[in-house]
């Protein structure tokens, strides 16, 4: 029976003589019913899946689109309607229908996302793209030419996941329109296809004119550091070690206080960025700075050259910690996506320490009234800022 059915299909036996000679090797006549199963037994591709189904098969097809900068890394349904994926006239030369019916897609939205996912290459050392559906449908409503006219529209968009966190980069609307006489839901199929492709190829397009300078898109960080300066000088003074206080700065009200002076140094940074070949190049200048309407000192101090050097030492402890958040900076591989959270964190950690170093040289030299303590702290401080290579 094999090697008969194989005549059959290479046309060796026509399907006639086939007919009779089933008849003769049978020794009975096939009723009508027996020629169905039998031409779908020789020919069962014949009948298209969506006939079969009532569902639209979406083909898979390799896209004519290589991407360079992205992969998908997910496909997300987000669609506010997830019934089906088209109300579509029961369309036939027989009996035309103006009512529309639900027809899904083969396998639901499973099938969308294997189609993308194999209809481009997938480079996994590239960037992780996750794509969400937000709509993708298609209506079809009969017009005064007793035609089927139909309109689909595809909505998504495309974000960009790493270290477990997305970001948002480009939206896409496709929409097409098209007019059909006759013929399966199964027809509509390359419509949706093309749209799918579309929508990959205008993404492609997009991140490949972005990727240099999009600052999301960025793969790396480079942080550069520069000394924030003022000229003219205003009412603060900005740390050099060229440029050492005088009893001039201090100019604020002497307040009722058991202190003969008192300086209020900060520190703090302003930063710029641009993007270069998908590099972040981050500038970021240093504030270490004395305001000089908040220091003070009483006369009888003023002239006082040791009171003086005490107080520079304030200033010297908050170039310190602000040397200690450069270091620390250099010291890490800042993500992309979130650099500016970690610079903020060692931002106020350093703030912490120049706090605490502040306090500290304060009660170990009983706020200079102990001449071999401030000795020694005088010592450490031009040992700490020699090694921080401040010149």
């Amino acid at each position: 029976m094999r090697n008969f059915k194989d005549k059959i299909r290479r046309g060796d036996i026509s399907l006639k003589r086939a007919m009779i000679k089933l008849r003769f090797e049978r020794h009975r006549l096939l009723s009508f019913f027996l020629w169905i199963p039998l031409f779908l037994w020789l020919f069962p591709d014949f009948i298209r899946p969506s006939q079969q189904t009532g569902e639209i098969v979406l083909r898979d097809e390799h896209l004519n689109i290589c991407p360079k900068e992205f992969y998908v890394s997910d496909v997300i349904d987000d669609r506010s309607d997830k019934r089906v994926f088209a109300w579509l006239l029961p369309f036939n030369d027989a009996e035309r229908q103006t009512k529309a019916s639900p027809v899904d897609l083969s396998g639901g939205f499973d099938a969308v996302k294997r189609f993308i996912k194999n209809c481009i290459p997938q480079d996994t050392t590239l960037r992780p793209i996750v794509i969400h559906i937000k709509k993708f449908n298609a209506t079809e409503a009969m017009n005064a030419s007793g035609q089927a006219e139909g309109h689909a529209v595809l909505m998504i968009s495309f974000d960009l996941r790493q270290d477990d966190e997305t970001q948002h980069l480009v939206d896409y609307t496709g929409n097409a329109s098209y007019i059909r006489t006759s013929g399966p839901a199964q027809d509509i199929e390359p419509t949706l296809r093309k749209m799918i492709g579309s929508s990959l190829d205008y993404f492609n397009n997009w991140i490949n004119k972005q990727a240099a300078g999009d600052i999301r898109l960025a793969k790396s960080v480079s942080v550069s550091f520069s000394d924030y300066t003022e000229n003219p000088e205003g009412d603060s003074v900005y740390y050099s070690p060229r440029r050492r206080l005088t009893w001039s700065d201090f100019k604020g009200n002497v307040p009722n206080s058991r202190y003969a002076a008192e300086v209020s140094p900060s520190i703090g940074y302003s930063e710029r960025a641009e993007v270069q070949n998908g590099v972040v190049r981050l500038n970021l200048q240093i504030k270490v700075c004395l305001p000089k309407s908040a220091c003070w000192a009483k006369d009888g101090v003023r002239g006082d050259a040791y009171t003086l050097n005490h107080e520079q030492r304030h200033f010297d402890l908050a170039k310190i910690a602000a040397m200690h958040f450069v270091q620390k900076i250099k010291a890490e591989n800042l993500p992309v996506n979130n650099y500016y959270g970690f610079i903020n964190f060692d931002y106020v950690d350093a703030y912490r320490q120049m706090d605490t170093l502040e306090m500290t040289y304060d009660n170990e030299t009983a706020h200079g009234l102990d001449r071999f303590a401030q000795e020694k702290w005088n010592e450490r401080i031009d040992k700490e800022l020699k090694g921080l290579d401040v010149k």
